[in-house]
């Protein structure tokens, strides 16, 4: 389990060095792929906000919206908003 939890946040490590705004390239592919590896609908991220460090919320094509973060015990969280 323990390697799935540093799989899944290799992502989300590259999202906070990221730091915008609106979904680039690059950036709205680590979130994708990080709702994805969480085993969650999203076909393209098409905007996304960045809240604070590690904590994203996520607006995908198909109209799915979800907020992904690191939680206390940095672990990777994604919700369904």
């Amino acid at each position: 389990m323990k390697s799935l939890t540093r799989i899944i946040a290799v992502p989300v490590l590259g999202l906070a060095a990221v730091g915008v705004a609106a979904a680039d390239d690059g950036f709205a592919k680590d979130l994708k792929a990080t709702i994805a590896l969480q085993g969650l609908p999203c076909d393209q991220v098409v905007s996304s906000t960045r809240n604070k460090d590690s904590d994203y919320t996520a607006a995908c094509h198909d109209g799915n919206r979800y907020h992904v973060f690191v939680d206390g015990n940095g672990r990777v969280v994604v919700q369904k908003l």
